[in-house]
């Protein structure tokens, strides 16, 4: 078994009170080392955490982002829900699948590109969205998708204006600057005292 792998699952047991509750950071951790969640890295996760395989077999087939069968190297969940759906998401999706050569949802022969819809990633503001190898993008049109699979496959930066994790947050990089909330005693520092106003 990889050492670095037994030592991550170790590590995540220590955060919860019962070993069974780190089910899921130990199925990461195998799906972030292998790709997917397979018979061997989950009898390896098993044997670190003192359960059962068929206990974490349970937990990944309950959970849509893990992955029972190998997937491409590179993962594009398109959201589905009515949001992005009522924008385009169904084009979308099919503008993924048509770039990455998939027919329908799946895996590209290549093996570099998995493509799936999802139902909800909570960012209705960004529709039509999707998640590329984990990370969020949007709002995207059909053109976004080709290019997005082009640069997965040249390993470029994929669509860079349009990755979430670069914009800025509301407020702006110091925050909103509202001089209201330095005044209250909270954010200067002193708590009111119980029974004193």
């Amino acid at each position: 078994m990889p050492r670095a792998l037994a030592q991550e699952i170790r590590r995540a047991i220590k955060r919860y009170p019962q070993k069974r509750s780190a089910a899921m950071p130990a199925l990461w951790a195998v799906q972030r080392r292998y790709g997917w969640c397979s018979p061997e890295g989950i009898n390896q996760a098993a044997a670190v955490m003192g359960v059962t395989p068929g206990y974490l077999e349970g937990v990944a087939t309950f959970y849509d982002l893990f992955h029972l069968e190998p997937q491409g190297d590179h993962q594009v969940l398109v959201c589905t829900n009515i949001s992005c759906w009522l924008r385009g998401a169904d084009d979308l999706l099919k503008a993924f699948s048509d770039a990455a050569g998939v027919d329908g949802q799946g895996s590209s022969e290549d093996g570099q590109l998995f493509v799936q819809g999802f139902e909800c990633m909570g960012a209705c503001d960004i529709a039509p969205m999707a998640s590329i190898d984990e990370r969020y993008y949007g709002p995207l049109d059909e053109s976004d998708a080709e290019d997005a699979v082009k640069q997965l496959r040249s390993r470029e930066d994929v669509l860079p204006e349009k990755r979430i994790q670069d914009r800025g947050a509301a407020g702006g990089p110091r925050g909103s600057g509202d001089k209201r909330l330095a005044r209250h005693p909270v954010n200067r520092g002193s708590r009111p005292q119980p029974g004193k106003s």
